[in-house]
């Protein structure tokens, strides 16, 4: 059975920074990132639209709030260092009527109270960043970017190969089993003998968690996020990012507008329950894991307080041109012509079990394994922070 100090879980962006964190931190220390994937960044960070996020969002003092700030920092001075493009483009937060105005001002306290630069701004200026919004006022986010996090992930593995260390990618993690001196890990590649471990697997975070004999008290809840792409005629309809004022009452932000590091312009997303933890289609279902979710008691909670916002969902899901009409709120110009579908994402959400969306970062630890249990937006951004925090944690058991 290989040895090694510790082993990575999941070869997604939070996995990839927390082992080149460990990387950075304990050069000497071997590693090990198992990936069930042929390739990296396959799921949530592969499908991610590449925003950089101020932290404009997150309540003052929280771990996203600051994870956000110190990571958003470290991602541009990472790429900045290993040739990974991004652009700080900045963003608009648009209020389309005076009911939205009370809010978009406490928004833009609390982006200030975060230390976010950040402005409100009446109509003329707005138009003058973004001519075809149909805003009346915004906030302008000056310090918001674009990045490619596929770029980023390629360049965190081969820097972890570089220094030495092993990112096994085909290796579907099948049991983990934590004894008095280490932790033995089953994989689809051979058994692995670890000091200690560390599960980054995302939407089967909570199922790896199991797997190792820990309660996580929260379960997984795949939303399948859809999104059009602008066609190319008309992209300059949103020359960077273009976002709503976020109801509060709701868990998700609502359609926007996104800029991408690419070139393209895509809109959404509209939010859906996916039928399976990797459901990027609409009738992709997995029965056990559709059957798990429906059963769950948080969820059936969840559905009871939410039901209103899902039935909307649902009905953009459905239908193009109501899915379009929540765009114009924004763009009053877009037209159902001028989209075309892009691929879809899924997020991984736990909820706890009385229906609440658990809605910062959450570990759960034992003496030899941390687990990240929910890695909400915008873990991306925030990723290299994250990384660190949970180096942190490991070394007060060297």
């Amino acid at each position: 059975m290989k040895q090694t100090d510790v082993i990575v879980i999941g070869g997604g962006i939070v996995g990839l920074a927390t082992a080149y964190r460990f990387n950075r931190q304990f050069p000497d220390q071997s590693l090990l990132l198992l990936e069930k994937e042929r390739s990296l960044a396959q799921h949530q960070t592969g499908h991610n639209s590449g925003v950089l996020h101020s932290g404009i969002y997150y309540k003052p003092g929280s771990l996203k709030a600051m994870n956000c700030r110190e990571g958003k920092r470290a991602m541009e001075r990472f790429c900045e260092e290993e040739g990974v493009p991004f652009s700080i483009c900045g963003k608009v937060v648009v209020a389309t009527h005076e009911s939205e105005l009370g809010r978009l001002a406490a928004l833009c306290e609390r982006g200030q109270a975060n230390g976010v630069a950040c402005e409100l701004i009446n109509r003329e200026p707005l138009l003058e960043r973004e001519p075809h919004c149909g805003g009346i006022r915004a906030i302008f986010v000056r310090e918001t970017g674009i990045v490619d996090y596929r770029g980023v992930c390629a360049r965190l593995g081969q820097l972890l190969q570089k220094h030495g260390q092993t990112v096994l990618t085909g290796a579907r993690v099948t049991g983990v089993q934590e004894q008095a001196g280490g932790v033995v890990v089953q994989s689809t590649a051979g058994d692995f003998n670890a000091r200690y471990v560390v599960n980054c697997a995302g939407l089967y975070s909570d199922k790896v968690a199991a797997l190792a004999g820990c309660r996580p008290g929260v379960k997984i809840v795949p939303f399948r996020g859809e999104y059009f792409e602008v066609n190319g005629a008309f992209k300059h309809l949103c020359r960077n990012l273009i976002y709503p004022v976020p109801d509060p009452r709701f868990p998700f932000l609502g359609v926007h507008f996104t800029s991408m590091i690419s070139g393209k312009v895509e809109c959404g997303p509209n939010a859906v329950l996916a039928f399976a933890r990797e459901g990027y289609g609409k009738t992709e279902v997995r029965l056990g894991e559709l059957f798990e979710t429906l059963t769950y008691p948080g969820f059936v909670r969840m559905a009871a307080k939410y039901w209103k916002m899902g039935l909307g969902e649902m009905w953009r899901s459905m239908s193009k041109r109501a899915f379009v009409k929540a765009l114009q709120r924004l763009v009053p110009e877009i037209q159902p012509e001028h989209l075309t579908p892009a691929p879809a994402g899924i997020r991984a959400q736990a909820v706890a079990p009385d229906g609440s969306l658990v809605d910062d970062f959450a570990f759960s630890e034992t003496a030899r394994i941390v687990n990240v249990l929910n890695a909400p937006s915008p873990a991306a951004t925030a990723s290299l922070a994250i990384g660190k925090s949970i180096v942190e944690r490991l070394a007060k058991r060297f």
